[in-house]
């Protein structure tokens, strides 16, 4: 079921994602204090739904979404019930469509219904699932329009050149990664495409490139645009055409650096796509020569992307955060453990972000190592030993973690720990491990136990043979009074 989105922004990524441009549905602009209630559609003027190499094989693509968005006024009143009718007859020929449980339909027609949009805000919904045909060629296209209605808002209509994209180009997918790279030191990367399908790009080929936080690209082509001077995407336009069968690579390598302080490590990944359409979020065009193709040998390429990994000479530094199991035998206390982040880099948070184990002292037992997950509470942030006097695995990137978890800070945790018994001079050990973490002379410490005594009531009522001679005497005297009573009526 496609279920509607809230939209409290204009949807940019949805423009990404599609290589489009954002059409605004002719509307009158609502002026400031007016209170008037004004619609407008935020939906792409193009959308490409499959390529045309892929054909009826193409995957189920139920990304094509209709923003609808109330312009904000002061004062202004919610838009109410409002409804959305999208009719996909013009696809005939070019796509299937599949049923879609979010909105009703009647054959190529479906209905929304968004209810009640607030001031300001907006909905989205996919209204439509597309499903690919045989037999056509890539820039095929039909059109998708819609209306949007509202009980006290003038009704606005927009529409959407749905094209058949292609050919679909392909990228060696992972590639020999880059090590030891040094904050600044510059680094290549070749781009290579296989064009492996039966049609040739008549309009061109784009090179979509990107890289990870901390990582910069610093050769800028005059054929290639970029989110800034310190890019960290590119998007690059060649007008030749990639022949049926052929496989290409750029003339020069594209040079990137890892930014200073720097991560431990990073990516840079590209992509290429056919017919060239360029991200609006790429505003500025490189100075220096532009960036060509070059003919190669035929390359059996069949990933989407390629992806250079890269680690770099920046280490995070882990130290373990300790403290006392300090109480009375039969205590329980809490005791918080963790690690520290010394950096000077930071992980992202898609790496392996280390760990860190517990083995308690000698003398004691964990009865729980509590956390919060969204609201819920689980008893075990850490995972459990198999055997008594082993250690307790605490995975910092696990959700148990996610509440006391801080980049370039403090992850600690309260374990709870009973004091069995004392054991003079009893140590546990916490230790860090970190995939980044060169300096492992800081990595372990230990965890003292400082048990006194268990009070005197503790002491005579926790033992076991206390309580049943306790009970013995109970049992007894009970059956002595009432023997006495017995006899004591028997002689009256």
């Amino acid at each position: 079921m496609h279920l509607p989105i809230r939209v409290l922004r204009r949807p940019a990524a949805l423009a990404a994602s599609v290589a489009a441009v954002f059409a605004t549905a002719v509307a009158p602009a609502a002026a400031d204090g007016s209170g008037q209630v004004v619609l407008r559609f935020e939906t792409p003027e193009t959308f490409v739904m499959y390529n045309a190499d892929q054909g009826s094989g193409a995957a189920p693509n139920d990304r094509f979404a209709v923003p609808v968005h109330v312009a904000a006024s002061k004062g202004g009143e919610p838009a109410r019930n409002v409804r959305v009718v999208v009719d996909a007859s013009g696809l005939k020929g070019v796509a299937r469509l599949a049923h879609s449980d979010g909105c009703p339909a009647e054959g190529a027609v479906y209905t929304c219904a968004y209810g009640t949009l607030q001031n300001g805000d907006g909905e989205s919904y996919t209204p439509l699932s597309l499903l690919g045909v045989d037999g056509v060629e890539p820039g095929d296209s039909g059109t998708v329009t819609y209306t949007a209605t509202a009980d006290n808002a003038a009704t606005i209509t927009g529409a959407t050149r749905m094209t058949v994209g292609g050919p679909t180009l392909s990228a060696p997918g992972r590639e020999k990664g880059v090590s030891g790279l040094a904050p600044g030191q510059p680094a290549n990367l070749t781009a290579r495409l296989a064009n492996n399908t039966r049609f040739a790009t008549e309009q061109g080929v784009a090179l979509q490139v990107g890289t990870s936080e901390g990582v910069t690209l610093t050769a800028l082509h005059s054929n290639c645009f970029y989110t800034g001077r310190a890019a960290t995407s590119a998007w690059c336009t060649f007008p030749r055409k990639a022949a049926a069968g052929a496989a290409y690579r750029t003339g020069a390598p594209l040079v990137y650096t890892v930014t200073p302080p720097g991560r431990p490590a990073g990516e840079v990944t590209y992509s290429w796509s056919s017919p060239p359409s360029r991200p609006a979020d790429h505003p500025v065009r490189g100075t220096g020569p532009p960036l060509t193709l070059v003919r190669t040998a035929g390359q059996d390429f069949d990933d989407s992307d390629g992806r250079v990994g890269i680690t770099t000479t920046v280490q995070a530094d882990y130290r373990p955060v300790t403290a006392t199991v300090r109480g009375r035998v039969g205590d329980t206390v809490k005791v918080r453990l963790g690690l520290e982040d010394l950096g000077p880099g930071r992980a992202r948070g898609d790496e392996e972000t280390g760990r860190f184990e517990v083995v308690p002292p000698e003398g004691t037992t964990v009865t729980s190592i509590p956390f919060t997950f969204e609201g819920d509470a689980g008893t075990w942030a850490c995972a459990r030993p198999e055997k008594p006097g082993g250690a307790f695995v605490c995975e910092i990137g696990r959700d148990g973690f996610y509440e006391v978890r801080k980049e370039g800070g403090t992850t600690a945790i309260d374990f709870h720990i009973r004091i069995d018994r004392r054991v003079p001079g009893a140590k546990g050990t916490i230790r860090t491990y970190g995939p980044f973490d060169r300096t492992p002379a800081n990595d372990l410490a230990v965890i003292p136990l400082d048990a006194s005594p268990a009070p005197p009531y503790r002491r005579f009522l926790g033992s076991p043979w206390t309580w049943t001679a306790g009970v013995l005497a109970v049992v007894v005297l009970a059956v002595t009074r009432r023997l006495r009573r017995r006899n004591a009526t028997t002689a009256s």
